[in-house]
């Protein structure tokens, strides 16, 4: 298959539903890739590791990043540029409209952020969804309009009711990233902790678990705390290490380096 580009994902709104995951490790993006997930949220750090490419090719990739790790717009901008040299494919950006504006001037593949936006949620109550009445769903769409107009081409829409996800897509021209707002956006997207089952402690409503890497890693932690408490144990009673694990050498030279040592 080739790879994604941004014309892909537009002609393809709402006739080809996208999945999309946020990868943390080489391994991941490859399972990822190997598995059918056109789409990779990506630490910014693993597009300058050439296996990246190697393991997923023809996945289209956003470093994403918080936009106070990040900083203002000239700063989004450098930050941009060696990223799209080693092959981003578009830019996650939770900074402000003129920094969309900005990126987008450039020729840069802007998605922006509406709805539940973590890193801005004081101004929204908190982890709870956003567009439940009139008035958030008003904020909803205007997020939504204010992006496509500075230039994005898409928009993560986070825990907002599928039903005002659904009337917002009927309507923007922007391509639809679904975090928990239902089957209305254009791609469906979710952290590959909450897939693999590793997150610990609160599981979001929206995330659905397929696997139970964290009883895996139990057991792995388990195997290592024996391994190495044996280890120790050998160590502490001479036990380690046993002749197999010794070199040696002719007791020739032994008794010679003695000799030599005796005279220093």
């Amino acid at each position: 298959m080739a790879r994604l580009t941004v014309r892909d994902l537009m002609d393809a709104r709402g006739r080809h539903q996208f999945a999309m995951l946020r990868v943390e490790t080489i391994e991941e993006a490859e399972a990822a890739a190997r598995a059918g997930v056109e789409l990779l949220s990506v630490p910014p750090a693993m597009l300058h590791d050439r296996r990246f490419r190697e393991a997923a090719p023809d996945c289209f990739a956003f470093p994403g990043q918080n936009f106070y790790e990040i900083g203002g717009t000239e700063d989004f901008l450098r930050w941009a540029f060696p990223l799209y040299a080693q092959g981003a494919d578009g830019f996650y950006c939770s900074g402000s409209l003129a920094t969309v504006r900005a990126l987008a001037d450039h020729g840069l593949p802007v998605c922006g952020h509406v709805g539940l936006i973590p890193s801005k949620r004081t101004w929204t109550g908190g982890f709870k969804a956003v567009g439940k009445t009139l008035e958030t769903a008003q904020l909803v769409w205007n997020q939504c309009r204010a992006l496509e107009e500075a230039g994005a081409f898409a928009a993560e829409i986070e825990v907002v009711p599928h039903s005002i996800t659904q009337a917002i897509a009927e309507k923007t021209g922007l391509f639809l990233i679904s975090m928990g707002a239902g089957r209305g956006g254009h791609a469906q997207y979710l952290f590959s902790d909450d897939v693999l089952g590793q997150t610990r402690g609160h599981v979001p409503r929206h995330a659905k678990v397929y696997a139970d890497f964290a009883a895996e890693y139990d057991r792995l932690q388990a195997l290592r705390i024996d391994a190495m408490s044996r280890f120790a144990r050998d160590v502490h009673e001479g036990d380690y290490p046993a002749p197999q694990h010794l070199v040696d050498c002719d007791p020739a030279v032994v008794d010679s380096f003695r000799d030599w040592l005796d005279g220093q």
